[in-house]
């Protein structure tokens, strides 16, 4: 069924583009909009320009930060431990491992990982900016690469590519512990299970 309005059709339309937003749920996110506030919906229409205009990716460690805090509040925090770089392939997972408070090094975003079928050779993510971050003498203090992407073949490719680039370096390369199920996206484990694969991380 279709709304008589143009407008009301052309936002369910927008809404339906989001990942895991059916009709259904377009409709009744449309119908909370037409019944909020004037206010509230500038709000939303404001954050949505905003995340587009201001968020950049770190020119370090390339998760994201508003412009302005570039390198990111991680990369320059004091806090951290420079000799250890956790490689995750979106945002969501540095979020993830976050939320465990158990890890206190750094991250790398590759932002996708490799996978042929798709057309995502390793130009296409962020493996040339962790080579040169780890490989540059401002960088030196990295002893360690911990490989945590998803569990999957892309997963499983990209850990294998970056690797092999990685160990000629001198720099150990080691992998989250495989307490993480097979298929499963690391964003959705909880904190208790993401811990104890930390610290169980194996070399390759």
């Amino acid at each position: 069924m279709r709304y008589s309005s143009g407008a009301v059709e052309a936002l369910i339309e927008e809404f339906t583009k989001l990942p895991g937003i059916g009709r259904k749920t377009a409709q009744r996110l449309t119908m909370h909009v037409l019944q909020a506030r004037r206010s509230e919906v500038d709000k939303l229409a404001a954050a949505l320009i905003d995340v587009k205009e201001k968020v950049i990716r770190c020119s370090v460690c390339q998760n994201i930060t508003d412009r302005g805090a570039d390198p990111c509040h991680i990369c320059t925090s004091s806090g951290r431990d420079r000799t250890v770089i956790c490689v995750v392939e979106s945002p969501t997972e540095v979020l993830a491992f976050e939320k465990t408070g158990h890890y206190k090094g750094l991250y790398h975003v590759l932002h996708g990982v490799i996978s042929p079928l798709d057309g995502v050779g390793p130009d296409d993510i962020k493996v040339r900016e962790l080579i040169m971050r780890t490989a540059s003498g401002s960088a030196g203090e990295v002893r360690e690469v911990v490989l945590a992407l998803n569990p999957s073949v892309e997963g499983e490719t990209t850990s294998l590519y970056i690797s092999k680039l990685l160990k000629p370096l001198g720099i150990s390369v080691t992998r989250i512990a495989r307490g993480i199920p097979v298929g499963a996206e690391l964003e959705f484990i909880d904190e208790a299970t993401l811990s104890r694969a930390m610290e169980g991380r194996t070399a390759i």
